[in-house]
């Protein structure tokens, strides 16, 4: 009982922002695993790109701010896993649209 409530009162604790601050930021997580499903031409290489430095700058600053917050660094770098695999397929999307390009150009 003492140990819940010393982390209750904790600085990482319930009752602060960095604690709920993480918990919010996991729904890019969820969103980008959802956008898995979707096409490949349905992705923003623009903003996939943005979401991936900004998980990058999250990340360090998680890892700077006193105490370290280890619950944004986890949340953001599941993040970036993900918005990397959107990027990649999005960039393998792109690719494939030149090839056929170029084919159609040559026949």
């Amino acid at each position: 009982m003492e140990s819940l409530r010393a982390y209750l009162k904790s600085p990482m604790g319930p009752k602060t922002t960095h604690f709920w601050g993480p918990m919010a930021n996991w729904g890019f997580v969820v969103s980008g695993m959802m956008d898995a499903n979707k096409p490949p031409d349905a992705i923003s290489g623009n903003m996939t790109a943005v979401l991936c430095v900004f998980s990058m700058l999250c990340m360090r600053f998680a890892w700077m701010v006193r105490p370290r917050n280890h619950m944004l660094l986890a949340c953001h770098a599941a993040n970036e896993s993900v918005q990397l695999y959107q990027l990649s397929r999005w960039l393998r999307h792109q690719w494939n649209l030149q090839q056929k390009e170029i084919v159609a150009a040559t026949d």
